[in-house]
């Protein structure tokens, strides 16, 4: 009876555009587990995305209106759902597992979450979360990688999300710190995962997120690329709140690329590297830096696989003569990001052959 309940959360985790796909081991059934209780999840599975009273879950959920309350305030303060103020009285909503609850279990993470967390992972190797489109992800370039008089939009620079904010914080990295649990990982920055919001004062309180100063934020965004760290946020044009600092060793996205051979164009920005080759003296700087395998050196001269380039631009950070720089690719072969989350969400459920209807 309790495994019914979390295999009817994890369904409808699925039915949500971003994806939770079952695996054979039913492991995602002890994820579940692991971190909601058979009441938590009871409600969970019977939320829509889009937040509402406690009385309408309750009513779906056939519980006591007062204890599906007292319930799902105390899951928005485990950050396992959403919430926000409506007239009167709280406004509840589900939450995705990626971007979203994996996330939201940071304070959480331990080694008996992290081990159920790899096993998920290596079981569906990514999945429909990062195989199906629109990608959930985009990488965002470097900055100082695209010549000065290439067009780029403001969605396209990570300094311009970090510029259009008022307030800022910075959090653990939750896949660096879920790869060292498990005696995995890399020696790059844990705490440089970026949150941001239109709003003074968001994270003064925050129990996971520091506080910070948009001089910070920057100062972060440019130790990350020095430490060879690719950028990325949602994928989408308009209201943006993180950036991540990912690598290919932690990163459950990028590791889906480096490690289970999915495309990078579940990743990749709308550029892609390119070599003058007049420039190139061969020294190979860019080779150990480029977490793609897109560059090679034969003959001493850089040559840019276009097909596993991802379009981050670190490359270019650590190039002695400015040979490498980034290129819009042609026209089509990345298509515009949707407009925002919720344009995303209709074109991903398009794309899935799903009907989110029921969960919206």
């Amino acid at each position: 009876m309790t495994e019914d309940v979390y295999r009817k959360l994890a369904q409808r985790l699925d039915a949500i555009p971003n994806g939770f796909p079952a695996t054979e081991s039913g492991v995602e059934l002890r994820l579940l587990a692991r971190i909601f209780t058979p009441q938590e999840a009871a409600l969970a599975s019977v939320m829509r995305l889009t937040r509402e009273p406690a009385t309408d879950i309750a009513a779906r959920a056939g519980v006591d209106a007062d204890t599906a309350y007292d319930t799902l305030k105390e899951m928005a303060r485990k950050r396992l759902i959403r919430f926000t103020k409506g007239e009167g009285q709280l406004l509840f909503g589900l939450m995705p597992f990626v971007v979203g609850l994996y996330e939201e279990q940071l304070p959480r993470l331990d080694v008996e979450l992290a081990t159920l967390f790899e096993q998920y992972l290596q079981e569906t190797q990514g999945g429909s979360i990062v195989r199906d489109a629109p990608a959930v992800h985009r990488v965002i370039p470097v900055g100082e990688a695209i010549p000065f008089d290439l067009e780029i939009f403001p969605y396209e620079r990570a300094t311009q999300l970090l510029e259009n904010a008022k307030s800022w914080g910075v959090r653990d990295c939750v896949c660096r710190v879920q790869q060292h649990l498990v005696g995995k990982g890399c020696d790059r920055p844990v705490e440089n995962c970026l949150v941001f919001a239109p709003v003074e004062g968001v994270f003064d309180h925050s129990e996971v997120d520091r506080a910070i100063t948009k001089e910070e934020a920057l100062q972060i965004l440019h130790e990350a690329e020095e430490a060879g760290l690719v950028h990325s946020t949602g994928n989408y044009r308009d209201g943006h709140n993180y950036i991540c600092n990912c690598c290919t060793c932690c990163c459950g996205i990028l590791r889906s690329v480096a490690e289970f051979g999915v495309s990078t164009t579940a990743v990749r920005s709308a550029f892609h590297a390119v070599v003058d080759a007049e420039m190139c003296i061969g020294c190979g700087d860019c080779l150990d830096l480029c977490q793609f395998g897109a560059l090679s050196m034969p003959d001493d001269i850089g040559v840019v696989d276009y097909s596993r380039c991802a379009g981050c631009g670190l490359c270019a950070t650590v190039c002695p003569t400015e040979a490498l720089y980034l290129e819009r690719r042609s026209e089509g072969e990345v298509p515009p990001p949707p407009a925002d989350i919720k344009e995303w969400m209709v074109q991903r459920a398009y794309e899935r052959g799903i009907s989110i209807l029921d969960i919206l």
